[in-house]
């Protein structure tokens, strides 16, 4: 595909915006709030965008499992529709080159969204894992990154409130438009792993850091950071200093590998973290009936396994899920060791 054109001109962008702006949220408004317009939004896109529509009414016949591993359980999720996301092309060399779904002129006729803060654009997922699925898209074509967006990330948790999920898929690990920088928004309590940071009996080295508590989880099949505080400045330092740490131990200049997920209950913001040292598992590049067609990202590691093909979701079985889960997250020794440089 040749280089995709996008408009040049400012006028054209603000254009095209005013066009696909279904609702305004600056944070002042009162009456239904931000999950009130979101919801609004959905129901009005179902109406209006047959694709959406479509990815939605096929949650009806998505079908699940659970599987029992070593110290923990994992949901497997037999969802068709999300084939051309566990699939994506992910490689950023040639990402210029490609048309990006997220950008605000390629976005389908009839797609329209919540601008945000004046900087981002809340979209209905067409093809989504829950009923209620959200991309926050920033406005400006510019790559996945955390360190600088971390504050947006806790600022909508605080906006949506008690009852939702945000979570960020890093560039290298999940995130299928890894060439626009994007945030994934859903209700709470569908990852197993909600259940399971609350368990006092999984607690590894809690600490706290200038009033932020920190700890591991163990016997998860995976390594799990939890940070949790009142005071969401401290939060994002401390989350800045990890990521800090994480470059220093693994000798890396770009974004560590990651998978984010926050919650906001009460006064309390929640950041529950999945280092990453691989995306997909060398099961994902076999070939013929060997292949498994999985493709982890912050859903899945948090206990939800998407498994677009029939077979992988009737074959999996918890020594295999075990050695997935094993593969792509990062080693615990490594981990440790960034932990232990935080102050």
């Amino acid at each position: 595909m040749g280089r995709v054109i996008r408009p040049r001109r400012k006028e054209d962008l603000v254009s095209i915006l005013k066009q696909k702006t279904y609702a305004t949220f600056d944070g002042g408004e009162r009456g239904k709030g931000l999950p009130g317009l979101c919801l609004d939004l959905l129901s009005e896109q179902k109406k209006t965008w047959p694709d959406l529509r479509r990815g939605c009414g096929s949650l009806r016949d998505i079908r699940e499992r659970d599987v029992a591993c070593r110290g923990f359980s994992v949901r497997l999720q037999h969802n068709p529709e999300r084939i051309k996301n566990t699939l994506a092309d992910t490689a950023q060399t040639n990402a210029n080159e490609r048309r990006c779904f997220l950008c605000l002129e390629h976005l389908p006729e009839s797609q329209k969204g919540v601008l945000y803060q004046s900087e981002y654009l809340i979209l209905c997922n067409p093809r989504p894992i829950f009923p209620a699925h959200f991309t926050v898209s920033h406005l400006e074509h510019r790559g996945q990154a955390i360190a600088g967006e971390i504050r947006t990330l806790l600022r909508l948790l605080a906006e949506f409130g008690s009852g939702w999920t945000v979570f960020y898929n890093g560039p290298k690990c999940g995130a299928s438009a890894p060439h626009h920088l994007h945030f994934q928004v859903a209700p709470s309590g569908r990852m197993i792993i909600e259940r399971e940071i609350h368990e006092e009996k999984r607690f590894m080295e809690p600490r706290r850091i200038d009033g932020v508590l920190l700890y591991r989880l163990r016997d998860l099949g995976r390594e799990v950071v939890v940070m949790e505080g009142n005071d969401p400045i401290a939060v994002e330092g401390l989350f800045k200093g990890l990521l800090n740490a994480l470059r220093r131990v693994l000798i890396l200049t770009e974004e560590p590998m990651m998978n984010v997920a926050g919650f906001h209950e009460g006064e309390k913001w929640r950041l529950v973290i999945f280092p990453r040292r691989k995306h997909r598992p060398d099961a994902f590049f076999r070939k013929g009936d060997a292949r498994v067609v999985v493709s982890p990202g912050l859903i899945d590691m948090g206990g939800v396994l998407v498994t677009p093909v029939e077979k992988d979701f009737e074959r999996l079985k918890a020594a295999a899920v075990e050695r997935i889960y094993g593969e792509v997250s990062l080693e615990a020794k490594i981990l440790k060791e960034a932990l232990e440089g935080l102050s």
